[in-house]
């Protein structure tokens, strides 16, 4: 495990990451899908699921070894417009894999999904676990306990203003091979999870899903679908007038060939985040012949097939939804 750390550890000071701060802006997404942050962020090294706290002061997301041996969260703070302190690995994260950060409403705590045991120092399937904030400071990350979490694995938390989470599991007896579910948050305690019905949940796969803050849309993925793109496409959904899920259907002007994942909104409802393995490797070279120099590069650059963090102007986007 320790050697897989070391591993994240280099790439990441081969990278803009040690730079001692960045430059960002939230402001203006754009119309079609662009990289979030190039060079700051979105960089040759593998980055997915993104959490903009709601104050938009703190930019949370993870990075992993290129085959996902360990994952971990890292973060970013606002100093002030444009400028941003360069991305470090959380308090609570660094020793086992941890990833998909969400945060809760009032931004006071953080939910994730992690390897990490609940006594003693073996990794085990990954939970759900949560850590509240202490001052300025996280405390001690706690395990959602046995009504939430199996012994299969539970990911990617999303949680509603009600406090209902939502999460993705693969479990015997489903609708699909895997499936999204919610546990509604009732007099200060969760209820036994509950499958999504067939507007969400398909024979196929579905994962990663982001409930907005009032619970009327939700964003996920599904891979095998009729309309599927070729490597797992994001979906969404909206509530009609008698609070029932209409049919999700497929985001193609977002979606490309490879896996487009991870969805996240803003607190403010402007801005779609999402993970993309689009890339722009070569199939050929236009000189007669390739150089060593010439395929490293087409590496060494941030679209070379790991993901990458995008955004784009999501206002348009649920316009048409909800018409």
């Amino acid at each position: 495990m320790k050697y897989h750390f070391l591993f994240v550890l280099i790439l990441i000071g081969q990278t803009s990451f040690s730079q001692k701060t960045i430059s960002l802006s939230l402001q203006s997404p754009p119309a079609t899908p662009r990289l979030f942050a190039e060079g700051s962020i979105s960089t040759p090294i593998n980055e997915r699921d993104f959490a903009l706290s709601p104050d938009g002061k703190e930019i949370y997301f993870t990075i992993s070894t290129p085959k996902s041996t360990l994952q971990t969260i890292v973060y970013c703070k606002k100093l002030k417009e444009g400028e941003w302190t360069s991305p470090e690995v959380t308090s609570f994260a660094g020793k086992f894999s941890d990833l998909e950060p969400a945060f809760s409403a009032d931004g006071q705590t953080l939910y994730f999904s992690s390897n990490r045991p609940i006594e003693g120092n073996e990794t085990k399937d990954f939970d759900i676990w949560r850590v509240k904030r202490e001052g300025n400071a996280w405390g001690k990350p706690e395990n959602l306990g046995m009504l939430i979490n199996t012994k299969a694995d539970e990911f990617y938390p999303s949680i509603a203003k009600s406090g209902n989470l939502y999460f993705t599991a693969q479990y015997n007896g489903s609708v699909g091979k895997e499936d999204i579910y919610v546990a509604s948050f009732m007099n200060g305690q969760y209820q036994k999870p509950v499958v999504m019905d067939t507007a969400i949940n398909s024979k196929m796969y579905e994962f990663n899903a982001f409930v907005s803050p009032d619970e009327d849309y939700i964003l996920f993925t599904s891979y095998g679908r009729k309309d599927d793109s070729g490597g797992g496409d994001l979906y969404m959904s909206v509530k009609d007038k008698n609070a029932s899920w209409k049919a999700a259907v497929n985001l193609k002007d977002l979606n490309s060939a490879q896996l487009d994942y991870c969805p996240f909104v803003s607190a403010d409802g402007k801005v779609l985040f999402f993970t993309s393995e689009r890339h722009q490797l070569p199939t050929s070279f236009p000189s007669a012949k390739a150089t060593y120099q010439s395929i490293r590069e087409s590496y060494s650059r941030p679209l070379n097939g790991v993901g990458n963090i995008y955004w784009v102007d999501f206002v348009s986007i649920i316009s048409r939804l909800r018409k």
